[in-house]
């Protein structure tokens, strides 16, 4: 029996290109491209090398000059490199004429991101949250996919013609496609609106858990819930949001919600395509914000964090500061030294299970301070009113009369569900 060997496709090999232009320093330079490494990978390239040009304002026609472009071209040949990913935007302009100085393909960071969610998206909703980033993206750009029928030599008559109408079919087909996803993603949004109403008749406190991508928000949430969501050490694992219950101290329940890790420079197109999911954190009613407290430019990513905050309409949300992965922190006194300068932050390892009974407690005290006394008069007949507020708050005094059961609780607003036709003040 002859047995036929599989072809293995040669790996991807990504050269990273980064500019120094000196509205920033060497460090910050070598940290963006780490992380631009970090999405190579992600997306399932092996990274060759990087490059790093200075330049006091980026080129118009190529960001990096014509002779650098050139030179891209020999370290590719050389190095047996695929593909150039920039660490910066690139018009369209520069993407084609990068491609045709170095003689292989060229993506920006948006794209590479765009790539990556691709490759991640599970459900329906996140497949078309993609689409339609990719598609918005893409739409200036198609223009380069013809650029081949310019370039055949003598041609046939009307070859540019054709490439023209080309392209403009192809415009025409995803504007009308960008229109129907757009349409799509508003019944989800309307959804999702709807769910997120149920919740809140429920009087079941949602915390959001958000921070930057691979900070370790999904084995956070499976350290607090058991929710076996899928936990790697790369950027973007998880993009589908997990909903899932855990009980405080006190007792009360919660709704703690997973989201889509955020980045520097993450893509509007993202932000745009995933309002949808995003706004989960503007209507949560308390967010934990993760951070890797080993990282070295903490502080960098909780200001990038508070940042995509501001553009949801979610910068006035309660929060707490989760400084995670302190196991892998060897001096201590770092961590204390960043809890210090950030109010109220709590020290965990999600991976280990350490400082996770404080940051419960710290949840319990931070939704318990939204509470205010209610004073109630429920029919006896009602008593699954009073078995709600038993579960939702802190019943502080109850009388049974003939008739009616007098109540005084502390609860949160939203919690009273139907009990609030029964208050004695509004």
């Amino acid at each position: 029996m002859i047995e036929i060997e599989e072809e293995v496709s040669p790996p991807r090999r990504a050269l990273l290109v980064g500019v120094e232009t000196g509205r920033e320093g060497r460090w910050e330079i070598e940290d963006s491209l780490n992380e631009l490494a970090q999405l190579a990978r992600s997306a399932g390239l092996e990274v060759a090398g990087e490059e790093i040009f200075k330049r006091l304002r980026p080129h118009p026609a190529t960001y990096i000059g014509k002779g650098s472009a050139r030179g891209l071209a020999s370290i590719c040949r050389r190095d047996g490199v695929t593909e150039i990913i920039f660490n910066e935007d690139l018009s369209p302009a520069q993407l084609r004429n990068l491609e045709d100085a170095a003689g292989v393909e060229v993506r920006d960071r948006t794209e590479l991101i765009l790539v990556i969610f691709a490759q991640r998206a599970r459900t329906r909703e996140a497949r078309l949250q993609v689409e339609l980033a990719q598609l918005e993206y893409q739409l200036p750009r198609l223009g380069g996919a013809w650029r081949h029928l310019s370039r055949q030599k003598g041609g046939m008559l009307g070859t540019r013609d054709a490439g023209e109408k080309q392209i403009e079919i192809d415009r025409r087909l995803a504007r009308n496609r960008i229109h129907s996803l757009k349409k799509e993603m508003e019944r989800v949004r309307r959804q999702r609106s709807a769910q997120r109403k149920q919740r809140g008749q429920s009087g079941i406190p949602v915390v959001s858990i958000i921070g930057y991508t691979n900070s370790g928000k999904s084995t956070l949430l499976n350290a607090l819930t058991e929710a076996s969501v899928p936990a790697e050490d790369r950027l973007f694992a998880t993009l589908d949001p997990v909903t899932r219950h855990t009980l405080l101290p006190s007792g009360r329940k919660i709704l703690l919600s997973d989201t889509v890790g955020f980045i520097r420079g993450l893509p509007h197109h993202l932000v745009d395509a995933f309002r949808s999911t995003l706004e989960e954190v503007a209507e949560a009613d308390l967010l934990l914000e993760v951070l890797d407290v080993s990282h070295r430019k903490v502080r960098e990513r909780k200001a990038v964090v508070e940042e995509v905050l501001k553009e949801l309409g979610a910068e006035r949300t309660p929060m707490i500061t989760v400084l995670n992965k302190i196991d892998l922190v060897r001096d201590p006194f770092l961590v204390r030294e960043t809890a210090g300068r950030m109010e109220g932050a709590v020290p965990i390892s999600a991976r280990l299970g350490q400082g996770l009974d404080s940051l419960l407690e710290a949840i319990d005290r931070r939704l318990a301070s939204g509470r205010r006394l209610y004073r109630l008069l429920i029919p006896q007949n009602r008593p699954d009113l009073v078995a709600a507020l038993h579960r939702e708050g802190r019943v502080e005094k109850i009388d049974y009369g003939p008739r009616e059961i007098y109540l005084e609780v502390l609860i949160e607003s939203r919690a009273l569900g139907g009990a609030r036709r029964y208050l004695l003040e509004r």
